[in-house]
């Protein structure tokens, strides 16, 4: 096989960029197996195109650079490609991860149902442009199409008729994330002073917000599961092999399986065997929580839940489709605290028919539940959201326009550059930026109203804001032949 570099972006969008490494690219690594892979990881780097120049003329030897990305990575991701095409003009790119699933997903949406394709189809050829091959959905059985001579242009294994998409037998029979292709320690992450790590124990959510990103893509929405005997053989991996007591559950919605119950309280049995106290933190839909399983995730080790409860305005939910009440929402705090958990609430503005008053009402509700911790972003229309698919171009400005189909309110967002524009709905304050507003809120208004409510909230609850850790900068010399652990490990 020809040697193949996998890269890691680097989340310049991030407050700390080396907190969990991304698991995605190192279970393809996994896959790939031992021999002739390197895992160049340039998370948290500052000077991330100039180490991605040298690195690549320096490896002559590599044929293939793969790459994974998210809609806020683009911007680095080209300027790596760029980086490495400039001197290894003979070098193979390929390209995945859920930016290039989600614009393809919204393609074939948009062709399917006779809709005007002409944005996404840009968005789609850009990615082509960037890259020799292009792979949509999970890469676990796509590698080894991806780096094969004759590989197409775009390998589609977001399909649940096609032999490439990822099954539950798939997602079991998978060997665990190559995390020892990757400096892991250098990650840091604490659960109640626990270290910790991040895992993930299924794929895909059933639910459709009108935000989200993937709602029609069965890579995004149809659930996967692995037993919870395979779960547990992870979390004991990483136990005993590197040590970690602390496990981030990075699953969409960790009570969307219907065996989260005996999933806990395996764990919990694992741990009195095992003789140690694991401590965990995860996602959950709020109103599908219950009494059973919060005490439960409890015994487990659970300490924090993260709940996407949006908005506490009545009039927004309905309009996100989040099938959750603000009834239930506060009723999802009670049951938690009853139980011991910790909650984080992930709050978002910038929604169709967002005013003054919505945004007012969400800044309230955060008041009166009081969670132990919070988020407020500005929403972005990426592409496999409803706001960006179902947007139509306004005449004579650019301006794009979603009208939620059931009040007709609306949601005008601007035609962004992914590979150039700052695109994240989640990043670093007073650095916010927003690319949409409604017919109640200017873009201005809107950021300012998120900074205004960050800042109350935390000073009346007394939550405190987070810090930042610095980029590093990677120093090399002209005569350098290696790079430090936690930039380039290899395998084999």
């Amino acid at each position: 096989m020809d040697k193949v570099c996998l890269i890691i972006p680097p989340s310049i969008f991030l407050l700390d960029e080396r907190v969990f490494p991304m698991l995605g690219i190192l279970k393809v690594a996994a896959v790939l197996g031992k021999s002739g892979v390197e895992v160049l990881d340039l998370t948290g780097i500052k000077n991330f195109d100039q180490v991605a120049s040298i690195y690549a003329k320096m490896s002559t030897d590599i044929k293939y650079f793969c790459l994974t990305a998210t809609t806020p990575h683009l911007p680095a991701v080209a300027r790596i490609i760029s980086e490495i095409r400039a001197v290894r003009s003979d070098a193979k790119i390929v390209l995945g991860g859920p930016h290039v699933t989600l614009v393809n997903s919204a393609y074939k949406k948009a062709v399917k149902n006779s809709l005007n394709n002409s944005r996404i189809a840009k968005v789609l050829e850009q990615l082509k442009c960037m890259s020799d091959v292009v792979v949509a959905g999970d890469g676990e059985k796509t590698i080894s199409l991806a780096l094969q001579n004759n590989a197409p242009k775009l390998i589609d294994a977001d399909d649940v008729n096609s032999p490439l998409f990822l099954t539950d037998e798939g997602l079991e029979e998978s060997p665990f994330p190559a995390r020892n292709l990757i400096d892991l320690h250098s990650y840091h992450y604490t659960i109640e002073g626990v270290s910790a790590t991040s895992l993930i124990a299924q794929l895909g959510c059933p639910f459709n917000c009108s935000f989200c990103g993937g709602r029609k893509s069965p890579s995004f929405r149809r659930i996967r599961n692995r037993s919870s005997e395979n779960v547990i053989k992870e979390i004991v991996f990483l136990c005993e092999k590197y040590g970690y007591c602390g496990f981030m559950f990075y699953d969409d919605e960790l009570n969307v399986n219907v065996n989260i119950i005996p999933l806990m309280r395996l764990i919990a049995e694992k741990q009195k065997e095992l003789g140690v106290k694991w401590r965990l933190r995860g996602f959950i839909k709020s109103e599908l929580l219950t009494d059973e399983q919060a005490e439960a995730m409890y015994q487990a080790g659970f300490r924090w839940i993260l709940v996407g409860f949006e908005s506490g305005s009545a009039k927004i939910l309905e309009i996100i489709n989040k099938k959750a009440i603000v009834e239930q929402n506060s009723r999802c705090f009670k049951i938690a605290r009853d139980h011991g958990l910790k909650v984080k609430a992930l709050m978002s503005i910038g929604h169709p028919g967002e005013t003054e008053q919505s945004v007012l009402d969400t800044k309230n509700w955060l008041l009166q539940v009081r969670p132990d911790d919070f988020d407020v972003t500005v929403i972005t229309c990426y592409p496999g959201t409803s706001y960006y698919d179902q947007a139509e171009l306004r005449n004579g400005d650019g301006i794009w326009v979603y009208t939620h189909p059931g009040t007709g309110e609306k949601l005008y967002q601007a035609d962004l550059d992914f590979s150039k524009a700052p695109a994240y709905f989640k990043g670093v304050p007073d650095e916010y930026k927003s690319y949409v507003f409604t017919d109640g809120l200017t873009a201005e208004r809107i950021v300012e109203l998120r900074d205004n409510m960050e800042e109350e909230v935390r000073k009346k609850l007394q939550i405190p804001f987070n810090t930042s850790a610095p980029s590093m900068l990677y120093e090399h010399s002209m005569g350098q032949t290696k790079f430090p652990p936690h930039i380039l490990r290899t395998s084999g």
